[in-house]
């Protein structure tokens, strides 16, 4: 299972937030490349990075610290937030994103997803709010099932799938596998399960199903209740 350590992006440091509350916003880094460089040390071989300012624009707005990164990290990337258009897709390939995630658009206008994923490595980010999908940075809240948006996405050529329980995400309260389980059986795509994971134990409970590919891992690193090094040891062996 791959490890995605994560970094979100807002004003140009790295921070987390509580439930995807902007105004709990937590920093954690003014420079995200040292960040994502102490990964790579640890033996990350992704990073996911979410510009947060972008995601209620609709346009990139962190871009000056993602070029840093990729100038400076030798990482894979994955970058979601404001990516609503062909030309944006493009330019962040040009920069070097190695995967892009379409989270908000995947709602509003599936057909166009589907054009992106048959041309570019894309990812759909699934976001959801007591089983209904949250878009425009979760500050909204759709009447679409989070398992009806993925079987959207069955055989479309979407590289993966990226659920987050918005109601667990930054809380450190434990990550839904059932929820993320769901997904994975719909979708028939490789999932990554994001949102509440505390420690080892949520991990290892994740790995036990055999059929989620991917984790994201937050606040549980950055407040110390994960040792990430130790995990990705552990997971290269």
């Amino acid at each position: 299972m791959t490890l995605y350590p994560a970094i979100d992006l807002k004003d140009g440091k790295a921070v987390r937030l509580t439930k995807g509350l902007m105004d709990s916003a937590k920093i954690y880094s003014d420079e995200p490349w040292e960040l994502v460089k102490k990964f790579e040390e640890m033996g990350a071989t992704w990073v996911h990075l979410v510009d947060l300012n972008g995601a209620f624009a609709g346009e990139p707005k962190n871009l000056e610290q993602i070029i840093k990164i990729r100038e400076n990290c030798n990482v894979k990337l994955e970058l979601g937030g404001g990516i609503r258009d062909e030309q944006t897709i493009q330019k962040m390939l040009e920069i070097g994103i190695d995967r892009i995630i379409l989270g908000s658009i995947a709602v509003k206008d599936s057909t166009f997803v589907k054009e992106m994923a048959a041309k570019y490595p894309i990812a759909v980010g699934i976001d959801a709010i007591d089983g209904f999908v949250a878009v425009e940075g979760w500050g909204e809240v759709s009447n679409m099932k989070a398992t009806d948006l993925a079987r959207e996405f069955a055989n479309a050529g979407v590289e993966a799938i990226i659920c987050t329980d918005v109601g667990k995400d930054g809380t450190l309260s434990g990550v839904n596998v059932e929820f993320t389980l769901d997904i994975a059986r719909v979708s028939g795509i490789s999932t990554i399960a994001s949102g509440g994971v505390k420690d080892a134990a949520d991990i290892e409970a994740l790995m036990a199903t055999n059929e989620i590919d991917g984790v994201i891992i937050g606040k549980a690193y950055y407040e110390g209740t994960l040792d990430l090094a130790a995990l990705f040891k552990v997971n290269s062996n």
